[in-house]
């Protein structure tokens, strides 16, 4: 199934009980709030789908993986309510991918900035290559990392996600979110990624549904609460993306 909208496109193609969702911005698979609305949806439907065993996330091209929220998106936002409503997208988007009745594979194959390292981190296993840096820069627009802190300390641990989007000019290699369990395999090329990508989901696939959809509850356990906690995220930030500050900032970089 194919998704597309004038903000980009979600793609689903199901080979072997295995659902490949692609998702494409030309913003260098950033994310405006139609495309986030269309991911959620597209996750909720995958789901349901009997058909499907074991999900695979991943973006279009040989690009960044995901350069997280929209700039241009962000710099249109005056109101508090509008600004939570954006950010929202990707409380919503994390809470779709927990709830999700099948094992998300992520298939990262470049760099991940902001939401982007929140969506790998969402993810119950993630492929990756040494070309997937990771960066929270959201600090240097004056906002922070707040919908997406609760996942990513999740994966990597509290202290870890200080460090991270603490160091907000700096790129952390894929080695760096290996070594700190954002990622669990690290390849050098994307050939040899897809290879044991795809031998890996096959094996996945030929399990115990049952048993997958029993252990995915395991690997989120205590985390019911996050339907109300990523919203009050999404206000902090929707109020912090009104300031002087961050307007100044997304200018700037939209310049550059």
């Amino acid at each position: 199934m194919t998704v597309q909208s004038t903000q980009g496109t979600i793609k689903t193609n199901i080979i072997d009980k295995i659902a490949f969702l692609e998702f494409y911005h030309p913003s260098s698979n950033s994310f405006p709030s139609t495309l986030l609305q269309e991911l959620v949806l597209e996750i909720n439907q995958i789901s349901s789908n009997n058909t499907v065993a074991v999900v695979v996330l991943q973006s279009h091209g040989d690009g960044a993986f995901c350069a997280g929220a929209s700039f241009d998106e962000l710099l249109a936002i005056d109101n508090i309510k509008a600004g939570t409503a954006f950010f929202s997208g990707f409380a919503n988007v994390i809470n779709a991918m927990r709830k999700c009745s099948k094992i998300i594979v992520g298939r990262v194959h470049g760099k991940a900035v902001g939401g982007g390292v929140g969506l790998a981190s969402a993810c119950d296993y993630v492929f990756a290559t040494q070309n997937a840096a990771i960066k929270l820069s959201e600090l240097e627009i004056g906002i922070g990392p707040f919908v997406i802190e609760p996942i990513v300390s999740k994966k990597i641990g509290k202290t870890a996600m200080s460090v991270l989007s603490l160091s907000a000019n700096q790129w952390k290699s894929a080695t760096w979110a290996l070594e700190k369990g954002l990622y669990s395999n690290v390849f050098e090329s994307v050939e040899e990624m897809d290879l044991e990508l795809n031998a890996f989901c096959l094996n996945l696939a030929k399990y115990n549904p049952e048993a997958l959809v029993e252990l995915k509850k395991v690997f989120w356990e205590n985390t019911s609460h996050w339907d109300d906690l990523l919203i009050e995220r999404a206000k902090i930030s929707g109020n912090l993306v009104l300031s002087a500050f961050t307007k100044n900032a997304l200018n700037k970089l939209k310049k550059v």
